[in-house]
């Protein structure tokens, strides 16, 4: 075997790491594909033979392509995250099972709060945290000491925590919205509805909806109230494609969604979705009432 194939081969054995690596530290799948790219460019181009660790030496290069990318991006004023489901490119060379952890490790909303670190507090949580490398490694890649490496992550880990806590704080209080409206709508209480929905709430529901003998636009908080008094007996609390809702399941069978937008503490947009394909399309877990 001649030793550009060797190296190939070598190098394939440690893509799915590598991807996983990069999309980590850029959260974009096709600049992940990019700066693996690139790795496997400069390996072709290098004298490894002096090389103990060599998963530990690729690692170290994709990570420095990362940083001089997240570097240009912020130069450049560019966002190219990719929200999406924070899940990366499906690869062959990885199990189910290493996908899995993989979407559930890096979410969309992580890489949401990664984007706003600055590259090298970036390179430094990822590498340390996700990946375990020690603060020397990663010192000669952001070109710090490794004790000032160590403040870096130790920075951006007070960050991303700070952004789990409200985030998780958000979500309990929106939670908290839905109950309240489902609370006043089955208990006819439309004073209590008035309290929960913005002033300039607007109602809109599908075709379906409509035929089933909803309105197909309210606007106004007394118009919407109106709607909804007395109603929403078998409706359940839902989290609908991320945000907070109402979903009625009657024998089984998903017959309704009611998405809600929830903005300061209030309703500002309820969407009733009764097409069966769009219901089919939308990512749903009823919650315990």
């Amino acid at each position: 075997m001649d030793e550009q194939k060797f190296l190939a081969n070598r190098f394939e054995a440690n893509r799915g790491r590598l991807r996983s690596v990069a999309y980590r530290l850029l959260g974009s799948r096709s600049e992940a594909e990019d700066a693996v790219q690139e790795a496997w460019i400069r390996l072709s181009r290098s004298d490894t033979s002096g090389v103990d660790n060599f998963g530990g030496w690729l690692t170290t290069v994709v990570s420095r392509i990362c940083l001089d990318m997240l570097r240009a991006r912020g130069s450049r004023r560019e966002d190219p995250l990719e929200i999406g489901d924070g899940k990366p490119a499906a690869d062959n060379s990885e199990s189910p099972e290493q996908e899995a952890l993989f979407a559930d490790q890096v979410g969309a909303a992580l890489l949401v709060v990664l984007e706003k670190l600055t590259p090298a507090e970036r390179i430094a949580f990822v590498l340390h945290d996700m990946f375990d490398l020690p603060f020397d490694e990663i010192a000669s890649i952001v070109g710090r000491s490794p004790e000032a490496t160590r403040q870096l992550a130790s920075r951006a880990r007070r960050r991303v925590h700070a952004a789990d806590t409200a985030h998780d704080h958000d979500r309990k209080r929106r939670r908290e919205v839905v109950d309240a409206f489902l609370a006043a709508s089955r208990g006819g209480n439309f004073d209590a509805l008035l309290a929960i929905l913005d002033p300039d709430v607007v109602f809109r529901a599908d075709q379906t909806a409509v035929a089933l003998g909803g309105a197909a636009e309210i606007r106004g908080a007394a118009g919407v109230a109106s709607t909804f008094v007395g109603r929403a007996q078998a409706a359940q609390p839902a989290r609908i494609d991320g945000g907070m809702g109402l979903a009625v399941v009657i024998d089984g069978e998903l017959r309704i969604v009611l998405a809600l937008t929830i903005v300061d503490g209030g309703i500002t947009g309820i969407e009733a979705i009764a097409d069966r394909e769009r219901l089919s399309r939308l990512e749903l877990e009823i919650l315990a009432n």
